[in-house]
């Protein structure tokens, strides 16, 4: 593979009928079209497929990679109603909709965070269609915690208060310009160990035109603010059922795959490495290694 070799993603409406609603998904798709989509990759909460676009375009020289946005995120056009959701099956179920309009081969399925652990519940639901998982930093927490989480008894309420989840229903939503929202992001908060590229990416996927000629967030903050909230889905149930290889790479600060090899063994062929020096937003910080991951979990 010469990861030299970027080629301009191609953008994409699919039609998908989801059991959390029907609508237009969008997508970059990557590489050549005279092949069947290799790897599907699924970003964090907050983020969209643009964001990704450094990391993915070098794969595309010998792989064909659709990286999706989300429900309520990018350009999406599937309804996004944050009240009363108590869980990312949801977003599951889009994803696993969208696996059936493919029709195609099992494939990679490769997410950061929210959509590590999207990815994970998917393989386990229908593991038929998915061949291998790479997994960067996904949202795992300890057991007890994520049993507490998935119980029919508990409101959420809990989670909604979290520091994040407050911070992001705060969030500034509406700027001048994209020139504007870079200005206020670069080297700040979550931010500060993005390459500029990056964080362009992310902007210029991220925010829509507004008619009064400024620009407003595609993730809403009570959308985002609900993703933080809605923990009620089980990735320790999953594992268990995921039939295919499993990668997963830790961040080595502030980690959200809070698992070790007690999570490993409950899968078939689960690999759990922490990567040195990297925090939370790994794949911006070592897009080489999560190359290589997925390259090799492609073609394994």
């Amino acid at each position: 593979m010469d990861a030299a070799v970027f080629r301009e993603p191609r953008r994409r409406l699919i039609a998908i009928n989801s059991r959390a609603g029907a609508g237009e998904m969008a997508a970059l798709e990557f590489g050549p079209q005279d092949r069947a989509i290799d790897v599907v990759f699924v970003h964090a909460n907050g983020f969209n497929a643009q964001t990704y676009n450094t990391l993915l375009a070098p794969l595309a020289a010998g792989l064909r990679i659709l990286a999706i946005d989300q429900r309520g995120h990018g350009a999406s056009l599937l309804a996004a109603r944050a009240e009363g959701r108590r869980s990312w099956l949801d977003l599951r179920d889009d994803l696993i909709a969208l696996l059936e309009v493919l029709d195609g081969p099992p494939v990679v399925l490769a997410g950061h965070s929210m959509g590590g652990t999207v990815s994970l519940l998917t393989a386990a639901a229908v593991p038929g269609k998915v061949r291998g998982l790479v997994l960067l930093d996904p949202v795992i927490m300890p057991r007890l915690v994520a049993l507490y989480a998935h119980a029919p008894w508990t409101s959420g309420a809990l989670w909604k208060k979290m520091p994040i989840a407050q911070a992001a229903s705060r969030r500034r939503s509406i700027f001048d310009d994209r020139e504007a929202v870079i200005a206020a992001y670069t080297g700040r908060g979550a931010f500060k160990t993005w390459p500029e590229a990056v964080l362009a990416d992310y902007v210029d996927g991220g925010f829509f035109d507004r008619d009064d000629g400024k620009v407003e967030l595609a993730c809403s903050p009570a959308w985002e603010a609900s993703n933080y909230s809605a923990q009620g889905h089980d990735p320790w149930r999953a594992i268990r059922r995921v039939t295919c290889p499993v990668r997963i790479l830790k961040a080595e600060r502030g980690s959200t795959c809070r698992v070790a090899e007690g999570f490993a063994r409950r899968g078939k062929d689960v690999l759990i490495e922490t990567v040195a020096g990297t925090s939370h937003f790994l794949p911006m910080e070592r897009p080489d290694l999560v190359r290589d991951a997925i390259f090799a979990m492609a073609t394994r």
